[in-house]
């Protein structure tokens, strides 16, 4: 009896694991870059029992996380950046503190209370302000990588909750 109950579990668990992954790949797949959605969605943990509204959450953490190492970044350059380039630093700060305290509370607040047209906007929104800040720069931005992956991330993001609509 207790042989057959520890194969029952180790049955459920592996379909529950087996099912966690299924959800990652076929929203993943409904993504505009599905290896990079896969990639950060099974870096989390919690994303192996989420729902597609779970899963939406967890890009909009990996948007606010990819926000704050840009901010990381403006701030180490505002020392030794050119003068003329400080102007658009300064821009790109103020873009990213956009992303940081409207941008992912809109989208966060939203998914929570089962609205994701609003999520959906918060992440274009944040796309929006990485691009601007990418494309703030006379000449070659020092924060392209930054701007890159917050606009990748967001990207996914809108469109895994555009998913919920």
């Amino acid at each position: 009896m207790l042989k057959s109950l520890a194969l029952f579990v180790l049955i459920l668990c592996t379909t529950l694991v087996v099912s966690g992954a299924n959800i990652v790949q076929e929203t993943c797949s409904k993504t505009p870059n599905s290896a990079l959605c896969i990639q950060y969605l099974n870096a989390d943990p919690k994303s192996s029992t989420a729902d597609v509204s779970g899963l939406a959450l967890i890009m909009v953490n990996v948007i606010k996380s990819k926000a704050n190492i840009a901010v990381d970044k403006i701030k180490q350059l505002s020392g030794s950046i050119s003068a003329d380039q400080k102007v658009a630093l300064r821009s790109c700060a103020d873009k990213y503190n956009a992303i940081l305290v409207a941008d992912i509370p809109q989208a966060t607040e939203a998914l929570q209370k089962g609205d994701p047209k609003f999520a959906v906007d918060g992440a274009n929104d944040a796309a929006i302000e990485a691009n601007g800040c990418e494309n703030g720069f006379s000449g070659k931005s020092p924060l392209t990588a930054e701007n890159n992956v917050v606009r990748d991330a967001s990207a996914i993001t809108s469109a895994i909750a555009r998913l919920l609509l």
